[in-house]
């Protein structure tokens, strides 16, 4: 059984000090007069009676709570986006933060139910986070607490958000065929519904890149961002004669999709049509050729977010992080090219 638990006033008479020197000392303050000595004696007198300061107490001396809430609509019991989770709640307890976190499923009610749970056990502010980018109306009850977006975009308010630089992802795509010589036979593969903001970005990112250049996307096979549905729809495209060096897919599931109907047309990636996605999920790796993709950062969304959270005074802006380029084996140059230089 675990022994009485050693106070702060326990390492000041250890180290034959007052006790608000102690304070001073493990508190991290060094505006005090205090001697190299003193504060040596202080923290080898922490260390042997291996003291941990007491939260609660430090929160009802301070009125300031050590606990902050993430809400999040499905990334809490997700696998991919969880590491939004892990980012976020690395970076708390790095800030001697302890973390709640509630799934909403989207339920306002259940919502307003977690809020105000976190509220009456103390939490000073929140994280508020969408498993994918999408615009939202912030509840007035989250409005009137320290806040962070995260994954997510406010509608009508400045509010601190952290998204990932979906623009600067869909041109990184785009450069990175071009360097491989692709021009004029690019499709896109996915869904444009105008409701997800990823699609419209990505977008926007690969259309400015073509424009540099001259040239813009050959067509667009339309589906669903799923494997199956995707795998039908290109299959469709391909046995009506469609014919392009490249085919962009706006992420990793319809990129899978792809990989199928392609094989099935008798086609190889990358020496007849190169393949590229987003996301950088597992999938990207598992599937053969290993799929080049660029990556949601969500990790680094985590750590920022929860960085800016734990600041007393940020200004409400958008933090755009960058989506990094995961390399694979499924884009190389178009068949034309690859012909002329083996001449």
């Amino acid at each position: 059984m675990a022994g009485p638990r050693v106070t702060l006033q326990d390492v000041a008479q250890r180290a034959g000090v007052s006790r608000t020197t102690a304070s001073f000392v493990l508190g991290g303050r060094r505006d005090m007069r205090i001697s190299a000595d003193a504060e040596r004696r202080v923290i080898q007198a922490a260390r042997e009676l291996s003291y941990r300061p007491s939260l609660l107490a430090r929160s009802l001396r301070t009125n300031l709570s050590q606990t902050i809430g993430l809400l999040s609509d499905l990334i809490a019991s997700d696998a991919f986006a969880g590491e939004i989770v892990r980012g976020s709640m690395a970076t708390a307890l790095r800030g001697e933060h302890l973390m709640f976190i509630g799934e909403t499923q989207g339920d306002p009610e259940l919502e307003r139910q977690l809020v105000h749970s976190m509220l009456d056990r103390g939490v000073s502010g929140f994280l508020y986070a969408s498993m994918y980018t999408r615009t939202v109306r912030v509840s007035a009850t989250l409005r009137e607490h320290r806040l962070v977006l995260l994954n997510t975009l406010s509608r009508g308010r400045r509010i601190t958000t952290v998204v990932p630089d979906e623009v600067e992802a869909g041109r990184t795509a785009m450069r990175e065929l071009i360097a491989h010589g692709h021009r004029d036979r690019i499709v896109l593969v996915g869904e444009q519904a105008p409701h997800v903001v990823a699609a419209s970005d990505r977008i926007n990112g690969i259309q400015e890149v073509l424009s540099q250049h001259g040239t813009q996307l050959a067509g667009t096979v339309d589906t669903l961002w799923w494997p199956e549905p995707a795998h039908a729809a290109v299959a469709a495209y391909l046995a009506d004669g469609g014919r392009p060096t490249a085919f962009i897919c706006l992420n990793d599931r319809i990129a899978m999709g792809t990989y199928q109907a392609v094989v099935e047309a008798g086609l190889r990636i990358p020496d007849d049509v190169s393949v590229i996605s987003f996301d950088g999920s597992d999938l990207a790796s598992w599937l053969r050729p290993k799929l080049t993709s660029i990556a949601i950062p969500h990790f680094e969304m985590g750590r920022q977010a929860a960085e800016l959270l734990l600041q007393p005074d940020v200004s409400p802006q958008v933090h755009r992080i960058s989506m990094p380029l995961k390399a694979g084996e499924s884009v190389g140059p178009p068949p034309a090219g690859r012909r002329r230089r083996s001449r």
